[in-house]
């Protein structure tokens, strides 16, 4: 594997609207998995699918606690990337609106 292979895999672990709720989730600290799938709506069965794809990519990192498993992010990065994504969605839409706007619909 190259580096962009690998880089690959960490865009592809954070591809997904549920994964991305767990990243905003976990901007605030650590959380045990029993706070994260009802902070995201989801059953934990498949918040626990989410977590382990994103833990085995390296975004995050895991602790045990007793029975309880704490779940943070292990590079803060991860949410520069987030809101470079969310800049360029809402550059995207201004230019999109400014478009529309400037064609005038006609009916």
């Amino acid at each position: 594997m190259d580096v962009l292979d690998l880089c690959a895999d960490i865009l592809k672990a954070m591809a997904q609207p549920t994964r991305l709720r767990i990243i905003e989730l976990l901007q605030d600290g650590e959380h045990c998995v029993c706070e994260i799938f009802p902070a995201i709506g989801h059953e934990q069965s498949n918040t626990s699918r989410h977590l382990q794809m994103m833990l085995k990519s390296g975004i995050l990192k895991q602790r045990k606690e007793g029975l309880k498993i704490y779940y943070s992010l292990r590079h803060p990065e991860v949410l520069a990337m987030v809101r470079l994504a969310e800049q360029i969605v809402v550059y995207e839409a201004e230019r999109t609106s400014s478009l529309v706007k400037g064609k005038g619909v006609k009916r």
